[in-house]
């Protein structure tokens, strides 16, 4: 009887190992994958909004859900939390453009087109994905 548990041990164990170390790649980008993890709220109000702007026009640098892509930093981030990055600042950052102070991406230009009521309601999305995420 023990043989037969040692065994099953075994097998089980094997089985484990080829589980763990068989390492398919990822067909998903690192910002699909930090987004897979993130909570999602249900959006209200100005946050709505705010998802159509920056879909179109953040999310390229700074992906899906805000999650950060190579190109631009995730603004799902404590860094970015009310108290550090105020409203006002995400504010100049889009209409003025920012220079590179915390990550290494470099410069962010001002985001052409954009308007302040756009902006505003895309701080709107912004900050309900941070809420939902523990940011503050």
């Amino acid at each position: 009887m023990r043989s037969i548990l040692t065994l099953t041990g075994l097998v089980f164990a094997m089985l484990i190992a080829v589980l763990m170390f068989t390492n398919e790649p990822s067909t998903t980008t690192p910002d699909q994958q930090q987004s897979a993890a993130m909570e999602i709220p249900t959006l209200t109000g100005a946050a709505v909004m705010g998802k159509t702007f920056f879909d179109a026009k953040c999310a390229q640098c700074h992906g899906t859900n805000a999650s950060g892509t190579e190109n631009a930093p995730p603004l799902v981030h404590i860094i970015y939390e009310p108290n550090h990055h105020g409203d006002e600042s995400f504010l100049r950052a889009a209409t003025q453009g920012v220079r590179a102070h915390h990550w290494q991406f470099g410069d962010m230009p001002p985001v052409e087109g954009i308007t302040q009521g756009e902006v505003k309601q895309i701080i709107a999305y912004v900050r309900s994905l941070q809420r939902a995420n523990g940011i503050y």
